[in-house]
């Protein structure tokens, strides 16, 4: 372990609290050579002081380091989970490694501070102890837990599918430990430890002379784990909570085929109440969207879901009637857990949600707190004709999330604003106003200052009225988020708003997004995966997941992830990029990133994943022609004109680049001209807005004003740097040295080249794309380009 030990102070008492331990040690340290011992330790000490739990506990200062010659002993004094994590990023790093062999263990113990003979700070006590007892009965690649510490992980449900029992270890003195072993298809040693084996051996050889009865018990167990371990395909139903469920689609029974709306907002509700019970694993609307109102194979629906129920639902309303029919089932076995229909008022319609969310809690056996409970209980507003418009509102909110139109948000907004007159003290219509304006503003035009300070102030007023109403806090985040990039207060409210309702996919989903945008690389990717738990049907996580990979240039995780988006959805249009891209700027392999192109059914809409530099102004079709140098395809993919005054700017910019990259000018001029009014005409509504300053850089490198065209790339970098956000950071950098490069600057331009390198930056800056990108052309026989093609690219978040 790497550090000086902090001074110990002094004490008349010996004062103990509970540490939890992790206890790390070399297998076979004894038996290496002296410089391969020392060799050893240094890189265990790189690898855990590389990770993110040692470096949070550290800036806490509630870390304690114990070294033991052959290893050591890390103290958190934070949560039972932070020595589990650490150990899996131990063993993550390990993995590229595979000489350094060793074995951990964990427990959670009384320890204490003490003077030792130099009076530095030294750790003692049973935990300390208990936990090298632990890890002894391991060995190489084991992560073993004490009894009290699997206790503590199992109230966590994301742990329970990685806790493995393993009975008895005998340790010093005869005492006896029981045992679980952490292991995931990842990390971990999934084989028996050998002293618990050899134990094991004696105990069969002992059943074996008392009888075969015992014997064939043990034959059976062994049947069972075998038949437990080599269950695929989805989520294993052996590992799936018994507490987790998933509302499907309610179908809509009503005469009027219009009032799908209605029949939607009631399973949304539902779905929404339960996910605020923390006891409760339930799944986001988006993945149960994909399924029927009720499927024939409900065990295939458990195990795509990842969950052991299914609540199914159908809704009938005639005038001021309402019939909702529900059930919940056990989908591995088929079997009815509870049934019940409800012939209500339209009016009562609150009270039928809050009864089946109730009822549906009591039958899964969930543990509610007062707070939960209350949530249950609570009607969003008392005015049907009130939530009747924010149903409505709600059905094209959730149609323009899946198209990214603006005009389905206008909608959406306009219906809860009716919502609004009704009830002004409705909270959730209007935090549910203020996600649709923010979203507007991010997909589409964006909203002025006084725009944007009304939105802030209607998501203040939503708090102001339900302080604990997550919807509330999630859309003050977003304001922050989508609208003035204040993302440490953003991640604030999302934390909040997750902690109200533990299975809120889209707090986490903004909080991966905000995290990876802040640098925090393998933090974002454990959230994405997070959300992948709660949300397993959505391509758009999986592209995510590939999008972090294709930054950190891990190119076959990245296409694995793309493939797997493809797999959810054949024409989602980010799956498509991710996979193009990491084979593009994995192996430069320009026939086969086509091959791979062709193979996709035509796109549906425009980039999923959005890489920086000049290939965000154009489309993929016209980029792939730009780097197989066939520019005459490239312009011609671009000559319809448009007559929406923003398509057609686009368009304009996006030739501009063209007219660069062929070298062809001449022409050029009116053209040029005017897309210089256009994108100005933006500029002077939005000063700030990066993307149209890079593209007005391009159209200036058109007219030939070089010097016009690197003030604006840099104007953007500055406004966006990269110690403020490193995705767009890295977009406005990788545009700026593209500029540079074709202004006649070839130092500068390889100068900021080194920078992406040495970065996450992969989308748009890996060697093997510089290789074939034309873009590069004028600088391609510089020596120090020529340098950067024979030099490394860094891969996996830097340090």
């Amino acid at each position: 372990m790497e550090g000086n030990p902090r001074p110990a102070e002094p004490s008349s008492d010996v004062k103990f609290e509970i540490g939890h331990v992790l206890f790390i040690d070399i297998v076979g340290y004894s038996k290496l050579l002296i410089n391969e011992q020392s060799e050893q330790i240094q890189r265990l000490k790189q690898i855990v002081r590389g990770t993110e739990q040692v470096s949070i506990a550290e800036a806490e200062g509630k870390l304690l380091r114990l070294p033991t010659g052959d290893g050591g002993a890390l103290v958190f004094r934070t949560s039972p989970e932070a020595p589990v994590l650490c150990a899996m990023e131990i063993a993550k790093a390990l993995k590229d490694d595979p000489e350094l062999r060793i074995r951990m263990g964990i427990h959670s113990g009384p320890v204490n501070e003490i003077s030792d003979l130099n009076e530095q700070a030294n750790i003692a006590g049973a935990g300390i102890n208990m936990a090298q007892r632990v890890m002894d009965c391991g060995d190489a690649g084991h992560i073993l837990l004490s009894k009290h510490v699997a206790d503590d992980l199992e109230h966590y449900p994301r742990w329970r599918p990685s806790l493995h029992e393993i009975g008895d270890c005998e340790v010093k003195h005869g005492v006896m430990l029981s045992l679980t072993n952490l292991y995931t298809d990842e990390v971990g040693n999934r084989q028996l430890p050998s002293k618990l084996a050899r134990g094991v051996k004696q105990r069969q050889w002992k059943m074996a002379i008392i009888g075969g009865t015992l014997l064939a018990i043990a034959i059976c167990l062994a049947f069972f784990f075998f038949h437990r371990i080599s269950t695929n395909g989805g989520t294993a139903l052996s590992s799936i909570l018994e507490k987790s469920v998933a509302v499907l689609p309610f179908e809509n029974l009503s005469d009027d085929k219009a009032n799908a709306y209605f029949a939607d907002g009631i399973q949304d509700e539902i779905l929404t109440k339960l996910a605020s019970v923390t006891d409760l694993k339930v799944i986001s609307r988006t993945s149960t969207a994909k399924y029927k109102s009720k499927p024939e194979d409900l065990k295939t629906v458990s195990q795509q879901l990842g969950v052991a129920n299914v609540v199914e639902g159908t809704v009938q309303r005639a005038a001021d009637k309402v019939r909702v029919n529900v059930q919940l089932i056990d989908a591995r076995a088929d079997a009815h857990l509870w049934a019940k229909t409800y012939d209500r008022d339209v009016k009562d319609v609150f009270a039928v949600e809050s009864e089946v969310s109730q009822e549906i809690a009591d039958a899964l056996q969930a543990k509610l707190s007062p707070k939960e409970a209350n949530n249950l209980a609570t009607a969003p507003t008392r005015d049907p004709e009130a939530y009747d418009l924010f149903l409505k509102g709600e059905y094209e909110q959730h149609a323009a999330e899946s198209s990214l139109k603006g005009d389905g948000f206008d909608q959406a907004t306009a219906l809860y604003e009716q919502a609004i007159a009704r009830d002004p003290n409705f909270a959730l219509a209007i935090a549910r106003r203020v996600e649709s304006r923010s979203k507007r503003n991010h997909w589409g035009d964006s909203l002025s200052e006084t725009q944007l300070g009304e939105v802030r102030e209607a998501a203040e007023h939503a708090i102001m009225l339900a302080p604990d109403l997550a919807e509330a806090h999630l859309a003050l985040g977003l304001f922050y988020y989508y609208g003035i990039f204040q993302y440490d207060r953003a991640l604030t409210e999302f934390q909040r708003a997750l902690a109200l309702q533990p299975n809120n996919v889209r707090a986490l989903t903004y909080l991966a997004n905000i995290h990876l945008r802040q640098g925090q690389w393998e933090r974002s990717l454990s959230e994405f995966k997070k959300c992948e738990e709660l949300d397993p049907r959505d391509p758009a996580i999986p592209d995510s997941i590939g999008g972090c990979y294709l930054h950190l240039r891990m190119w076959e995780e990245a296409k694995r992830a793309g493939l797997h988006s493809l797999a959810l959805d054949p024409r989602n249009v980010g799956g498509m990029h991710i996979v193009f891209f990491s084979c593009l700027n994995g192996t430069g392999d320009i026939k086969e990133a086509a091959r791979i192109l062709r193979t996709f059914p035509p796109e549906t809409g425009s980039w999923g994943y959005i890489p920086g530099g000049y290939i965000a102004i154009i489309n993929l079709g016209a980029f792939l022609f730009v780097v197989e140098r066939d520019f005459g395809a490239a312009f011609k993919s671009l000559d319809n004109e448009s007559s929406n005054p923003t398509a057609n700017r686009l368009r304009l910019s996006a030739r501009a680049v063209i007219y660069v990259l062929a070298g062809d000018g001449a022409d050029a001029q009116p053209e040029m001209e005017k897309a210089l009014d256009l994108v100005q005409a933006k500029l002077r509504d939005q000063p700030d807005d990066v993307d149209s300053m890079i593209q007005l850089s391009w159209i200036n490198l058109a007219l030939k004003r070089d010097a016009e065209a690197v003030r604006l790339a840099r104007q953007a970098t500055e406004l966006v740097p990269l110690e403020k956000d490193a995705l767009a950071g890295v977009f406005c950098l990788a545009a700026f040295a593209e500029i540079q490069a074709r202004a006649g600057q070839p130092a500068e331009a390889v100068k900021t080249l080194q920078r992406l390198l040495s970065i996450p930056a992969g989308f748009d800056a890996s060697i093997q794309r510089l290789k074939i990108d034309p873009v590069w052309d004028p600088i391609r026989n510089d020596p120090g380009f020529q340098e950067l093609l024979a030099g490394k690219e860094l891969i996996g978040p830097s340090k």
